[in-house]
């Protein structure tokens, strides 16, 4: 860690610790705008691979079993577009950076390789298209090099967020036959620090012990602490979805968030009052707890667990880079 750059990250450190974090209801309002300086010196700290020098940034790590509905999730919190299709659509790292403005257009820029790309609502997921086959090839292959979408919406919980591929076993026609070691080899790189927070997305419709993404989880924190599950598509598969939250036979530490997917060319706006719609007079969704369901409430509580997170290791983060840098500064 060399240069001017790396003071530049650590003065942004020093002066935004976040203090007594005040976490405020509406998804509009996060929290504390003191928290977002801090988000982006963790993420010039990135930029700067600084995990290469053994130290690591805290993360809301996002995985998932294929067709879990991980990008219907994601695109209701970030209120976009994303990749759709059969088979992978995150084919690399996607560090997705939430920014709540009060803009009177949404600004999106897509960050790879040196490049700052802009792009709009409407040309978004055409954009991460040809960003990933830069990074990952034409194919249907993967690649660790990361992308980063930056969403500048006024609405959007102030968060940032790893997606990482689908979990699949059996490869398609284009995919290499390792495919489920390389993308295994990917999440367990991003789950396994202490420091990520592990957002796992399940289907409402699976049994959660088979689920590939919890085994996963598992392997790297053994007591659940570091995992939070939101079940997707509830109103699918409704039967017993309140006894499998209740139950927790996997041991999410962080608990549970029903939500319901975005249908068709839903509005995100219809979205919501359809998903409240169901919560509030299903026969079954409606004994489920309103502290546990529904994407605003998973954004309130993926910024608390954030904020606690960046108060829990920044201070060991800039304990560390201060060390780094007294060493090499004596060299």
């Amino acid at each position: 860690m060399a240069g001017a750059r790396n003071n530049e990250s650590l003065a942004l450190v020093y002066e935004e610790q976040p203090q007594a974090l005040a976490i405020l209801a509406p998804i509009v309002s996060s929290y504390n705008e003191r928290i977002r300086p801090v988000l982006d010196a963790m993420e010039n700290l990135r930029r700067l691979n600084i995990a290469k020098e053994g130290i690591q940034l805290p993360s809301i790590v996002v995985v998932g079993d294929q067709s879990s509905g991980k990008s219907s999730v994601l695109e209701s919190l970030a209120g976009i577009s994303l990749p759709r299709g059969q088979g992978i659509c995150t084919r690399v790292p996607l560090i997705m950076r939430l920014q709540n403005h009060p803009l009177p257009r949404p600004e999106l820029l897509l960050e790879y390789h040196g490049k700052i790309i802009m792009t709009d609502e409407e040309n978004v997921s055409h954009a991460i298209n040809g960003a990933t086959e830069e990074l990952a090839g034409h194919g249907k292959g993967i690649s660790n090099n990361p992308l980063t979408l930056v969403v500048k919406k006024n609405g959007v919980p102030d968060l940032t967020m790893v997606d990482l591929p689908g979990i699949t076993r059996v490869p398609v026609h284009g995919q290499p036959e390792n495919i489920y070691d390389q993308i295994k080899d990917i999440i367990m790189e991003y789950i396994k620090p202490e420091e990520s927070i592990i957002l796992n997305v399940l289907s409402a419709s699976v049994d959660f012990t088979t689920c590939e993404s919890i085994r996963m989880s598992q392997s790297v924190d053994k007591t659940g602490l570091r995992i939070l599950a939101v079940v997707t598509k509830a109103d699918k598969s409704p039967e017993g979805l309140l006894e499998k939250v209740t139950a927790d036979d996997v041991n999410i530490g962080l608990g549970y968030v029903c939500v319901r997917n975005r249908i068709g060319d839903e509005s995100y706006e219809d979205a919501r009052i359809e998903e409240e719609r169901l919560f509030d007079s299903h026969r079954l969704l409606s004994k489920i707890d309103k502290s546990i369901v529904g994407i605003p409430v998973l954004a309130q509580k993926l910024v608390q667990v954030q904020a606690m997170s960046i108060s829990k290791t920044l201070p060991e983060i800039v304990k560390k880079i201060n060390e780094k840098l007294a060493n090499n500064l004596s060299e």
